[in-house]
Order: structure tokens, then sequence, then C-alpha cells
């Protein structure tokens, strides 16, 4: 199990031409948490996750993780990026979308062997999705092509995921799937951050979370965090707080 700081952002800044994506990010994020990164749609919510990965081109003082640069501790990171990036046409079987978790591991000249096939057995096996292995990944509702996605990460046997929106666009089931799993992960030590808009959810979900609006609002556990001063700053008017039974509720305004 991990323990301590494992991830380190400082002075995070994404620009495309002149226009700036994210500001000046910097923040610091404990192993054994589950983090929900909050924001209104064009926020550079799903930015900042693609740049602390070096999927997009930024500037910063330093990014950290394992108390490394990203380029040496990549295997032990695990992404799954929005549904809507991904070509669901192509033809390729559930099992062979998960196994694609375990090429991380596997040298070029190397075919996986009977470890690696039981590990891929074992993440369909945890997202109820076993029975699908053979099937074609189009050929699936979005609940069950996210389960398979989920599988994929958990077949790395990575210490740290990053998961953008994963809960959009999928069914009760398997929205209940992952979330337990994303659960698990944390009480196993692992780091999760996950890119989430369903403001119901957070308090219900997450350990602590990231409010951002193109720069980081503020980030700590959601008790703190998760409040309406903090929300009406982060979202400048464009959703409503009001207080229910003693709960705060929002509103799209």
């Amino acid at each position: 199990m991990l323990l301590g700081e494992v991830v380190e952002i400082k002075g995070l800044s994404v620009y495309y031409d002149r226009l700036q994506a994210i500001k000046d990010v910097t923040f610091c994020a404990e192993a054994g948490k589950l983090i929900g990164i909050i924001g209104p749609n064009g926020a550079g919510k799903s930015t900042l996750i693609k740049a602390i990965l070096g999927l997009e081109r930024s500037r910063y003082e330093s990014v950290s993780i394992f108390n490394q640069p990203i380029k040496k501790v990549r295997k032990k990171i695990a992404y799954v990026p929005q549904r809507s990036q991904i070509d669901w046409d192509f033809p390729v079987l559930v099992e062979d979308v998960v196994m694609m978790g375990r090429y991380v591991h596997l040298p070029w000249y190397k075919k996986p062997s009977k470890t690696d096939k039981a590990i891929v057995t074992e993440a369909l096996e945890k997202v109820g999705m076993e029975a699908y292995r053979k099937r074609q990944i189009g050929e699936l509702s979005g609940g069950q092509q996210q389960r398979v996605f989920i599988a994929r990460a958990l077949s790395q046997q990575a210490d740290m995921f990053f998961l953008d929106e994963p809960f959009v666009g999928i069914d009760v089931t398997s929205e209940n799937i992952i979330i337990q799993l994303l659960r698990t992960l944390r009480n196993e030590g692992k780091t999760v951050f996950v890119v989430h808009h369903d403001l119901s959810k957070v308090e219900q979900y997450f350990d602590e979370i990231m409010l951002m609006n193109k720069e980081l609002i503020s980030f700590g556990a959601v008790k703190d965090t998760f409040t309406p001063e903090l929300l009406s700053e982060t979202y400048r008017g464009q959703i409503k707080l009001f207080n229910h039974n003693d709960q705060m509720m929002v509103v799209s305004s």
C-alpha cells in the first residue's frame, strides 16, 4: 500500500494558441483517495488530467507522480478516456480490449502468458462482463462498453487511475458496479481521479474534490470544499443552491 503524497503539481498551465485553457494549477494529492474533479463545461477538467499525463502540451514548474517524472511511471498509471473519444466501430473483441491493459508490461516480441490471460478474466469478472468476452465492443450498450474499459484499466494493475466522465450515458447498474470498484481501489491504497459532472452524487462518491474553472478554485475534503460559497465561485452563477432537509441541493440555473 502506498502512503503519503503521490501527486505533486506546481504551476501547470495549458494554452491553445493564445487561449489559456488552465492557469497555474498547483496541488498535492495523497494515496488512498477517491478524488472528484468538478466544474462547469469548458472549465479545463479533462485538459487537466491530460496535461498531467503528458497527453497535452503544457507549461509547468514541476509534475511529479510517485516522486518521479510521468515518463518513468507510466506503467503504474491507468487512464480511461471519455467514451466519445473512442471509435466504437473498430472491430475488436471485448477480451482483446481488456488485454490492452497488459501490453504495458509485455515486451513487443512476447505474447500474453497464461498469467496475463488470467488477469484479463479476473478483470472482466469484476465488472460483470466475462460472459461478453467474445463480443465485438461495438455491440455493447454504453454502460457495458464503459465497464470493459474499466476492466482494461484494472488489468493494467496500476497504482493510480484517471477516469474522464466515466458515468456519462450509462445505466444505473453499470454506475453502481463502477463506483464500487473505484471504492475498492481506494481502499487498497490506490489513488483515483474522476472527472465528474453530477453534483448530486459528489458527497456520496468522493473523499476529496478539486473545484476547477480554468484555475483551481479549491481542493480538499468534500465536507470542507463542497460548499455553497465555493460552488458559486466555481460555477459563477450557472447553478442554484438551496437546502432541503438539511442537505444542500444543486440545480442548474
